[in-house]
């Protein structure tokens, strides 16, 4: 599943922007604040004995289902009716008992079940069942034992209203150009929503093959996993559609859709039929999805080794869609803007985001739909592989867009995460739904990315290579822990790296334990930093964890091991060194200049460097930045205003290195300067200090003047300069730089006065629906232009400069709209409010939408889930004052396990709010005299006194 946030996800630029560059760039708008996994504890048992809703004693106690009973094959028909907004259905399950048990437990939510039989050759006859719906179980009783060795078949009927959510059956509409409003209904069952579809045995392991009938309207269409074998025409002008039966897979992977869709469709070089769908007057926008997933899923095919299984992969656009798309085997689902791409209204960021969501979700069809996670607790085996591959994939087949650009940021923003003492390890304990829901989060997805991408410069990419696809085939349609992957690249690692890669050889034969390397990084949450102190040619090394907190002992008691990488100024080789306890020391050939560790920050660690290391690399940079890359670059500036946060280095260090980005010209350097210098002032507007305020602005934009003076308002360039010349001009706008705010004001009036008809560069847009959204009369034709679009490119910049204007009045309008959900999508109201948030004029407004509305909110989105969690650090994420702290600490410690007390973003939250007046009470005196030794001169430069 890609989540449409965590991605970057709904940050409100444009969805496919956000989804590929880091959250920390775009602090405009988005928040800022500076043993084996299959070892899970005893089941914790319900507290009471648990008592059915009819008053009698449930047989069972526990969250996690029985291992008595296992599902071998489901008979599913499903009879939704889009008028009046409910379903019926009857689900025939096929058992294998494993032990003598007279009760069968499995999961159902908020249905009503009608009848319950057990089939027999000796006929059908009815079963008790009882249902306990604080762990959505319902139990089949038995008057005589099902027998341990033998399969028994049960039936249920059932009938449920479509959800008002996101998750499990669903209700959607959307609207035609005309106005007319049109029902459909789809489903999102990960993680724990199938059974709010279906009586079913609702946990990963317990998989099964599933054969569906779907009973529509004539004027409807149905699709699911697997192609249409036939449809039955039935009385009252209905057909049921037959669906061939599916491989062996989890319940969260079935899928089915109803609606007046369209489709156009290719053919893979394998034979896999591709086809994507959408909203009829849509359909025209699919064609660079259809496009880009028969490349990628040929692709992968040769990758893995492995054919894909089916005979088709579906791609629908669903306009009603919580998380950014999800991997159904054979039915991927995604977003609108995730899927959808207009060449002459979509821009750049717009195509490379839509890349990676489909390449995601393609590379899930075997990480976590071939091979699955044996319970959630190892969900990033899932999520991390999906995001990895990504990368990978995507490299490959359209070189052109240059990802390797945007990769750093995933790591970036894993670290901010994975920088609090509330953060989790990768592989963590979880039993209930929403501490499920909350797995899917920036630990799971980037940082077992970036924990990936760190092994497979450990291993060499073929070593890589191999030991993956030796997992892959050893476990197929099985599910798996993290000692089975590690074992998989262990048993090929020696061989690859030790024999047939000696150059790269860094460990002694008898050194490399995958296991425990990788246990070290999966099973602690955090991160090391590691100090590095040269001394002629001998370089002491220290690791300990990297913590934003004031209390020390919480750094204790974490050691990895560590594939340190690094150059120097003598050597541009690659040198690696394994670092496995808390200190030690390297000798280099000769002294040097300069050393920098982490090369192209491949590893998932920070360094400090004591003594004069960070004098001569700022000294590096002033003179010969291009001596290190782009990615080292933006390591650096990253890894040095973090240390500022622990006290390990000074502000003024910091920002003398950022003196350098005047000459920077590289997105992610760039993005990068911008990602630790916005945050500064973006504290600042929560509190009354205009002065220090508009000087740090100031600072800034005179850093980056000759670079955003230098951009043309076009569509010209390389994807990656493209994407740039968005945040440059987007930037300069919104900081009222004077060439972009004439510019910008030009375009937008004879944008307006051609009735929106003028075509604006695509990449520049956002800029100028920014700075026309300033006034009411701006502000009023964007919201209908908004409204009548149907390019989903479009819309979401609208909806940006929308979400950043100065008029509060729109502001809080806005908020109202989405939660109406009419116009503007409810899917995207966390996303309007944390952008909101962001704005100097709207934080106030956010914050008391987000608790006048909480209740409609997690009733909406679901506690643990990942928009919940965004609203919740994204509102409060900029928030300095003890006097916020208390209010927000007021809020939510008013709330109840039931309505959100025990989730950890309310912890995060607090610990950033902490952080963030510990910064400021430490570093503004120290800002204030820095800035006012360093003014801007003429022409952009910087006088370096």
């Amino acid at each position: 599943m890609s989540l449409h946030c965590l991605t970057g996800e709904s940050f409100l630029l444009p969805v496919a922007t956000m989804l590929v560059l880091p959250v920390v760039l775009l602090l405009l708008l988005v928040p800022c604040a500076p043993s084996s996994g299959a070892q899970l504890p005893e089941q914790p048992k319900s507290k009471e004995a648990p008592i059915a809703t009819n008053g009698q004693p449930f047989p069972w106690d526990r969250m996690r289902l029985p291992k008595t009973v296992s599902p071998v094959h489901y008979d599913l028909t499903f009879h939704p009716n889009l008028t009046s907004l409910d379903f019926t259905g009857v689900a025939r399950i096929l058992l294998e008992v494993h032990e003598d048990t007279s009760a069968v437990i499995l999961h159902t939510k908020e249905m009503h079940i009608s009848k319950v039989l057990l089939l027999a050759p000796e006929g059908a006859r009815p079963l008790r069942f009882l249902e306990y719906p604080r762990f959505h179980q319902l139990a089949l009783l038995s008057d005589t034992p099902l027998i341990q060795g033998r399969r028994y078949e049960v039936q249920l009927e059932f009938a449920a209203n479509l959800s008002d959510s996101y998750h499990g059956f669903y209700k959607g509409s959307y609207r035609t150009s005309s106005g007319e409003v049109r029902m459909l209904a789809s489903t999102q069952f990960e993680a724990t929503s199938a059974r709010a579809a279906f009586p079913c045995f609702d946990e990963p392991a317990f998989k099964a093959n599933f054969t569906i009938r779907i009973i529509r309207e004539a004027r409807h269409i149905a699709i699911s996993n697997m192609p249409k074998v036939k449809a039955v025409q039935l009385p009252g002008d209905l057909f049921e559609d037959h669906f061939d039966t599916t491989v062996k897979m989890s319940t969260y992977l079935v899928a089915f859709i109803v609606s007046d869709f369209l489709s156009v469709s290719k053919t893979t070089k394998h034979g896999v039929k591709i086809s994507v769908y959408a909203v009829p007057e849509k359909i025209d926008q699919t064609a660079f999805a259809l496009d880009a997933a028969v490349k990628l899923l040929d692709f992968y095919d040769d990758y893995f080794d492995i054919p894909y299984p089916l005979p088709k992969q579906d791609l629908a656009a669903i306009p009603d869609f919580q998380s950014g798309a999800m991997e159904n085997w054979g039915l991927t689902t995604y977003r609108e803007a995730g899927l959808l791409f207009d060449p002459a209204k979509s821009s750049a960021s717009d195509k490379l985001g839509i890349t990676m969501v489909i390449a995601h979700e393609l590379a899930h069809q075997w990480f976590g739909n071939l091979v699955t996670m044996e319970w959630w607790n190892d969900l990033w085996l899932n999520e991390g592989f999906a995001k990895f591959m990504e990368f990978i994939s995507v490299d490959i087949t359209y070189p052109e867009l240059h990802v390797d650009d945007f990769f750093l940021g995933k790591c970036f923003e894993a670290m901010e995460v994975d920088s609090l003492s509330s953060s989790h390890p990768i592989s963590t304990p979880v039993e209930n739904p929403a501490q499920i829901q909350e797995m899917f989060d920036d630990v799971s997805y980037d940082k077992g990315a970036c924990i990936l991408n760190m092994l497979r410069d450990f291993l060499t990419p073929e070593a890589f290579e191999i030991g993956i696809i030796r997992y892959l085939k050893r476990y197929s349609y099985q599910n798996t822990v993290n000692s089975h992957l590690w074992d998989s690249l262990t048993n090929v690692s020696c061989v690859c790296v030790c024999v047939c890669v000696g150059g790269r050889k860094w460990y002694s034969d008898d050194e490399l334990d995958v296991r425990t390397i990788m246990e070290s990084w999966t099973l602690q949450e955090g991160f090391p930093l590691v100090t590095v102190e040269v001394r002629g040619r001998e370089v002491r090394l220290t690791q300990e964890r990297y913590l934003k907190t004031d209390d020390p002992s919480l750094t204790e008691g974490f050691l990895w091991q560590i594939p340190l990488t690094y150059v120097t100024s003598a050597s541009s080789t690659v040198h690696r060194f394994l670092l496995k306890t808390k200190t030690d020391v390297l000798y280099l050939p000769e002294e040097v200049d300069w050393v920098k560790f982490n090369v192209k920050m491949n590893g998932y660690y920070m360094v400090h460097y004591e003594g004069e290391g960070w004098s001569s690399i700022i000294k590096l940079l002033q003179h010969n930045h291009t001596a290190l890359s782009s990615n080292d670059r933006a390591s650096l500036i990253n890894n040095v205003f973090q240390l500022v946060s622990v006290g390990k280095v000074r502000l003024d260090t910091a920002l003398d290195l950022s003196l350098y980005l005047s000459r920077e010209t590289e997105i992610m350097a760039v993005t990068q300067g911008l990602g630790e210098l916005v945050p500064l002032y973006k504290l600042m507007e929560k509190r009354d200090m205009m002065a220090l305020e508009n000087q740090m602005k100031g600072y800034i934009v005179d850093l980056f003047r000759g670079l955003i003076d230098r951009q043309e308002w076009s569509d010209a360039g390389l994807v990656s300069e493209r994407v740039l010349r968005s945040y440059l001009l987007l930037f300069a706008c919104v900081r009222n730089h004077p060439p972009c705010l004439a510019t910008a004001i030009e375009l937008f009036n004879k944008w307006r006065d051609s009735d929106g008809n003028m075509s604006l560069p695509t990449d520049v847009s956002l800029a100028v629906f920014a700075v026309g959204a300033r006034t009411p009369e701006g502000w009023d034709f964007l919201f209908e232009k908004y409204r009548s679009s149907q390019q989903t490119g479009v819309k979401s910049r609208i909806k940006s400069a929308l979400s950043i204007s100065p008029l509060q009045d729109k502001l809080k309008w806005m908020m109202e709209q989405s939660l109406h959900g009419e116009v503007m999508k409810t899917q995207d109201l966390p996303s309007v409010v944390v952008s909101i948030s962001k704005n100097p004029r709207g934080y106030k407004l956010a914050w008391d939408f987000l608790r006048a509305n909480w209740h409609a909110l997690i009733k909406k989105f679901d506690l643990g889930s990942h928009s919940i969690a965004h609203l919740v650090t994204g509102v409060t994420g900029q928030y300095s004052t003890r006097e916020m702290l208390d209010e927000v600490r007021s809020f939510f410690d008013s709330l109840t396990e039931e309505t959100g007390s025990e989730m950890r973003c309310i912890q995060q939250t607090y610990e950033t709010i902490e952080e963030n007046i510990r910064w400021m009470d430490t570093h503004l005196p120290l800002l204030q005299a820095w800035l006012n030794r360093h003014k801007a001169t003429v022409n952009g430069t910087l006088n370096l006194l």
